[in-house]
């Protein structure tokens, strides 16, 4: 089903991403986090990495794994936000999660990730969720903390060098590990429009 969005600015309507939104989503995830475009948001990587943060490949290669899925989230046919969520056998993965810069702050977020917990815990049953985040994003993993994630200590390097997830600006990036332990819903969410192909895992 469609519901009502944080103040009332339109419904909301999550599905699966297609090839005809490659170019939007990457579109998306770069103004969400990259260049003069991402400081109209809070969620911006601007003054730590430059460069591109995805690519119509790594999109693509999201959207064909069987494992996984590619979230829309659209308000009036045009795409908001998106998350990529992933099974990872008693675990899902919550990974390119973008709202537009100029909805951040709005309570937009805090709809997508609940509406991602409660997907994966309805299709893979799984018991928890999973995120990397970049150690130096203090306020960023803050927020999530208040959504119930808690930190783990388990480090994983930046790939310097590797130019598609960005021209890092300083030396000291890591990924944190991310955990949130979920429960089944006692409501159901958002009717999430799928293709023909079934998703297992």
């Amino acid at each position: 089903m469609d519901t009502a969005p944080p103040r009332d600015s339109g419904p909301l309507t999550f599905r699966d991403a297609t090839e005809d939104d490659v170019a939007a989503l990457v579109r998306l995830v770069e103004s969400a986090y990259r260049g003069d475009s991402s400081r109209a948001g809070w969620t911006t990587e601007a003054d730590i990495l430059q460069g591109q943060r995805t690519d119509t490949e790594g999109v693509r290669e999201i959207m064909a794994a069987e494992s996984g899925r590619l979230l829309v989230v659209e308000r009036d046919g045009t795409p908001v936000a998106c998350c990529q969520l992933e099974h990872r056998g008693d675990a899902a993965y919550f990974g390119m999660f973008a709202v537009r810069p100029e909805l951040q702050g709005a309570g937009l977020g805090k709809v997508v990730i609940a509406e991602a917990e409660r997907a994966v815990v309805e299709s893979w049953g799984v018991r928890e969720m999973h995120m990397t985040v970049i150690t130096a994003r203090a306020e960023l993993i803050a927020w999530y903390e208040r959504r119930g994630y808690r930190r783990t200590g388990q480090l994983t390097p930046f790939p310097y060098g590797d130019e598609r997830f960005g021209v890092p600006q300083r030396a000291d990036l890591a990924f944190e590990l991310l955990v949130k332990e979920l429960r089944a819903p006692l409501t159901p969410g958002y009717a999430v429009k799928r293709p023909a192909r079934r998703i297992s895992g």
